[in-house]
């Protein structure tokens, strides 16, 4: 068997046109809103009624603005809209590798280049990681789709698979909480005297350091993501025995 430990790192939409068609389904709610926008029976001041009318409306477009914010950050779950920043992975025991940038064809392009599995081994793969099947896989398979880009056969292989067909997907999450269960890595790697791969950055900070810059900081976390999937995975399936002590995974 040939093990494929994969991680990815996604942000929310960068398409105008994906963020004008979410602006438009709350658009509606906030010209009812402020049309209906009225001061309250007892105020009699025209100025004080005007005051509080001004401000009425300025509140619904902070909310309206916020709630738009929120629509387009959540499409860095999403596999429709979203993108992909980041894809971190390793074979075997090799060292972790990653491809990233903020042109997503080009990410997606370079990891199927990079990704050299032989023809023979594409159906004794398992691709290893941690939510991988009902994440990584599924969101790497329809970003290759919506860019026009053939996925690796391994990935298309693995994002159909169930996500207990073991041999073809070993989900550490699924594999220790169930189809339907939950554990976050880091606590997964608490758990099993594993290095933590968590530091200063966690997967709910990534895009505020993809806008920041620092871009090469979020591939190494991914890539020491994938490496403690490895240790879990080795874990799991008694390749280790516990350590004595924890310790992080170098930065």
């Amino acid at each position: 068997m040939t093990a494929l430990f994969l991680d990815i790192e996604t942000i929310p939409t960068q398409r105008q046109d994906v963020c004008a068609y979410l602006e438009a389904s709350l658009r509606d709610d906030l010209t009812s809103a402020l049309e209906s926008v009225t001061a309250p029976a007892n105020y009699k001041d025209a100025e004080k009624i005007a005051e509080y009318c001004a401000n009425k409306r300025a509140a619904l477009q902070a909310e309206f603005l916020d709630n738009l914010r929120q629509k387009i950050d959540a499409t860095g779950l999403d596999g429709a809209f979203g993108q992909v920043f980041c894809i971190g992975w390793a074979i075997g025991s090799d060292a972790p590798l990653s491809v990233y940038g903020m042109d997503e064809k080009k990410v997606l392009t370079a990891f199927a280049s990079k990704l050299r599995i032989p023809v023979s081994r594409q159906f004794d793969t398992t691709v290893i990681g941690h939510n991988v099947s009902s994440f990584d896989l599924r969101f790497l398979q329809q970003r290759f789709i919506v860019n026009g880009i053939k996925p690796p056969m391994v990935i298309s292989r693995a994002a159909q698979a169930k996500p207990w067909e073991s041999d073809k997907v070993f989900d550490t999450m699924v594999q220790w909480a169930g189809v339907g269960g939950r554990i976050s890595l880091d606590r997964l790697c608490l758990a099993l005297s594993v290095p933590t791969s968590k530091g200063e950055l966690d997967g709910s900070k990534v895009w505020q350091w993809v806008q920041d810059g620092r871009h090469d900081e979020v591939a190494r976390y991914c890539e020491r993501d994938v490496e403690a999937a490895r240790m879990v995975h080795q874990r799991m399936t008694f390749q280790t025995a516990p350590a004595e002590q924890l310790e992080d995974i170098p930065a």
